[in-house]
């Protein structure tokens, strides 16, 4: 495209500002020529503030037109005083301004893509860019080439607040996505307005509530929603022994290895018929090593309610061997100790009613993993799952997170979704050891993408989040963020400008980052009608 048709219907000398007479690899100074154009306002709409900075300009070059953004702007004059206009007729005045150059449309193309090694030359024209060009620099913002149909309007551009942001959802979602920010931010209205778009358009979202915020966001004909603990169950039998010392927090190997052992009783005295515990205590050793010998991997079904008790009847020793030369086991007092903190936690997990209804095999109820299996092979259904009736206790919600990515990332011949999970950051890490409980969202981050598995997560703090999971996200909107540690953790996807505002940002505005787009984007997220309880009561 050439500079006549980018500005065809207006008067190219009327924004013209000057030529550069500077390039660096970092950057391109220009000096002012067409003094005026610097105060002038009547033929400028409020977008245009050539005076300031974060202004666009079109530089005509040899390889194309230049887009570029307006980061510096100086007079000469020191004393800002004694200038009564911008060149009052003193030969050694002067006004220059620095650019950044962000895209190049080169004459055969009718949009911007990325400059790559392509810069500025000495002399170069500068122009001032106008509403028409900022439309399409944003029609060509996103690096995707297919023809997949954008989803509606979700936010508008700060400053520019008749171009709307209608984005691909391959622009937002096929690198992952991630939604930061403090606390009443607008993080959830920003999450619910991009899940509205996704169901309205009839695509797939599987969600996970901990707080039961959006309980009432979505009607049952176009999600369907179940609720842990209340009416969707999960047998025992389903969970492997890692998740389940993640439910439980085990503290080291040893304790781990106690749980294990305590199930692995459970289920043999479930697969003899015997709905007890196991005691130990006198027992022949070769006998009982026979009997949990014989538990085979289709003996998964144990009685939970009995694993405190089972625990305490693992604390047995090998004494030494008695007039028959026959092992039996005696009570250890060392290890019943050693046990306890790990009874005590389980006891604890126990008296939330719910955690029983859940794991349990009530045919009365859904089965979780029959209703996510029938999620993945059907198209345009989304699911919610509300795990707020659980708790607030990073092991359990930690274990669903966990045993869910598991289980979608092995399914077969599955419709793509976006695997939408508020509050990430309260599964990140154990309270009693350096455990991640992302071992599933890491494997789905890094292997999901191939199966059209799509993750959208939130968390109010992005340090608590596992650096190989954030290194797979390629997406992110980042709403105000306050502590040094938290900006640092997001500081590689930003530029200077960015850093510097993220601090300053209102509620609902959002820095738009993506290995997908040509430029870091502030937006303002529109809120959607949907029925949401964040709300803040008031003293």
């Amino acid at each position: 495209m050439t500079l006549e048709a980018l500005y065809e219907g207006y008067n190219l000398q009327d924004y013209y500002i000057g030529k550069v007479t500077q390039v660096y690899r970092s950057c391109s100074i220009a000096q002012v020529e067409n003094v005026p154009v610097m105060s002038t306002r009547s033929k400028f709409s409020n977008s245009f503030l050539p005076n300031t900075i974060n202004y666009f300009v079109v530089v005509e070059s040899t390889s194309g037109l230049f887009l570029g953004e307006v980061f510096e702007n100086k007079a000469s004059r020191k004393n800002i005083l004694e200038m009564e206009s911008f060149g009052d007729g003193k030969s050694n005045d002067y006004h220059e301004f620095s650019i950044d150059t962000i895209a190049l449309m080169t004459p055969d193309s009718d949009k911007f893509r990325l400059a790559g090694f392509q810069t500025l030359g000495i002399t170069d024209k500068v122009y001032l860019a106008t509403d028409e060009v900022y439309s399409l620099f944003v029609r060509s913002l996103e690096l995707s080439n297919d023809d997949e149909e954008p989803l509606p309007a979700f936010a508008t551009y700060i400053n520019r607040s008749r171009a709307d942001v209608t984005l691909k959802p391959g622009t937002l979602f096929n690198r992952h996505l991630m939604c930061v920010g403090s606390t009443n931010t607008g993080k959830s209205t920003t999450a619910l307005a991009i899940l509205d778009k996704l169901v309205i358009t009839g695509r797939k979202a599987l969600i996970i509530d901990p707080t039961g915020e959006y309980r009432d966001a979505f009607a049952d004909d176009e999600v369907t929603k179940l609720t842990l603990g209340v009416d969707t169950t999960i047998s025992p039998s389903k969970l492997t022994m890692e998740q389940w010392e993640k439910l439980f927090e085990t503290e080291n190997s040893s304790q781990g290895a106690v749980l294990a052992e305590a199930i692995t009783s459970l289920r043999y005295m479930k697969k003899i018929g015997d709905d007890s515990c196991y005691i130990k205590v006198g027992e022949n050793i070769e006998e009982v090593q026979e009997n949990l010998a014989s538990v085979s991997k289709d003996d998964a079904d144990f009685n939970l309610e009995l694993l405190p008790e089972q625990i305490q009847a693992e604390s047995v020793c090998e004494p030494n061997r008695d007039s028959n030369y026959n092992f039996k086991y005696s009570y250890d007092t060392l290890k019943a100790n050693s046990n306890a903190s790990l009874v005590q936690k389980i006891q604890y997990q126990m008296t939330n009613t719910r955690f029983l209804s859940f794991f349990s095999n009530d045919t009365s109820m859904y089965n979780l993993l029959d209703v996510i299996d029938q999620f993945v092979h059907l198209p345009n259904e989304s699911l919610y799952i509300d795990t707020s009736m659980l708790g607030a206790a990073e092991g359990i919600g930690g274990m669903v997170i966990d045993l869910v990515s598991n289980f979608v990332i092995s399914r077969e011949d599955n419709y793509p979704f976006v695997f939408f999970i508020d509050e990430v950051h309260r599964y990140s890490k154990s309270r009693y050891s350096d455990k991640e409980f992302h071992g599933g969202l890491t494997l789905l981050a890094r292997e999901g993408r191939k199966k059209g598995i799509f993750l959208y997560l939130m968390t109010q703090s992005p340090k608590d989040v596992s650096p190989i999971l954030f290194g797979q996200i390629g997406t992110l909107l980042i709403h105000r963020l306050m502590l040094n540690d938290e900006i640092r953790t997001v500081e590689t996807h930003l530029d200077d400008f960015s850093i510097k505002h993220v601090r300053k940002l209102y509620q609902g505005e959002v820095i738009l980052t993506s290995v997908n787009l040509l430029h870091n984007v502030f937006i303002h997220v529109n809120k959607c009608d949907r029925t949401q309880y964040n709300e803040t009561p008031l003293l």
